[in-house]
């Protein structure tokens, strides 16, 4: 039997969602599980987020849980003009239980609230993923019932909502900065790698026709400009003994 307390599976997802340093990081399997942890957590019809640049949805991902991960994404994708999604990420404030019937009647989001009907989705809510005030996407969660709000429940799975989104938007920065920082170390090592290689060139150079190494650097050069070549290329070449005396 599975003791796990919703605390416990609460404080397991927000981790998840913050951890995010690896090197086979994938961003639509991180938001899918995100989805699906949101979809446990809040007994949700389903779930899904989406990140956004420049006012247009870059990646979508819905969640997995009872086999509706087609229709989160259908739902997701029908708010490229307007929805809960969208409506949440421009204003970077959350937007809050509202019954699908009712925004439909009212001709709130026309598009997304026809397909929720069709899905048979009774009411739905949205957090946005935001960073420092940054806004990066939102994440939308559907409803088979309305939450009872006699007991809170409309803004305490809100507030739910809103704290997986925050953890996903610092899980996200901290993989961009991961990735960023990896590239770098990466830029550095090839340089530091081209350099010894153009070094080591000279010093064959040096060595086989008796001359300074500021010479055999000139004729490396030389030789690199007049071919339009990487003198890194050229380096490689001298190395493996193929322009030793050809340059």
């Amino acid at each position: 039997m599975d003791h796990t307390t919703w605390e416990d599976r609460l404080a397991a997802a927000l981790v998840e969602a913050a951890d995010t340093l690896t090197e086979d990081f994938d961003t639509e399997d991180y938001l899918r599980r995100l989805a699906d942890r949101c979809v446990e957590l809040l007994s949700a019809w389903a779930a899904g987020i989406v990140l956004i640049d420049g006012g247009e949805a870059v990646s979508l991902a819905g969640s997995r849980c009872g086999g509706r991960e087609e229709s989160a994404l259908d739902l997701l994708a029908a708010q490229h003009n307007s929805g809960p999604c969208m409506e949440s990420y421009g204003s970077g404030r959350p937007v809050p239980p509202v019954s699908i019937g009712v925004a439909h009647a009212a001709a709130r989001w026309p598009e997304f609230t026809e397909r929720a009907l069709r899905h048979g989705v009774v009411a739905t809510f949205a957090v946005p993923v935001r960073r420092h005030g940054t806004p990066l996407g939102a994440l939308n969660v559907f409803a088979s019932a309305l939450p009872n709000r006699a007991s809170g429940g409309g803004s305490s799975e809100v507030s739910v909502a809103q704290g997986i989104a925050d953890a996903a938007a610092l899980g996200l920065e901290n993989h961009r900065a991961y990735a960023r920082s990896r590239c770098l170390a990466g830029q550095l090592q090839e340089a530091l790698s081209s350099r010894v290689r153009i070094e080591q060139a000279k010093g064959m150079l040096a060595e086989r026709w008796q001359i300074g190494t500021d010479e055999a650097f000139i004729a490396l050069r030389g030789h690199a400009r007049r071919r339009r070549l990487p003198l890194d290329r050229v380096a490689r070449a001298v190395i493996e003994g193929g322009l030793v005396d050809r340059l």
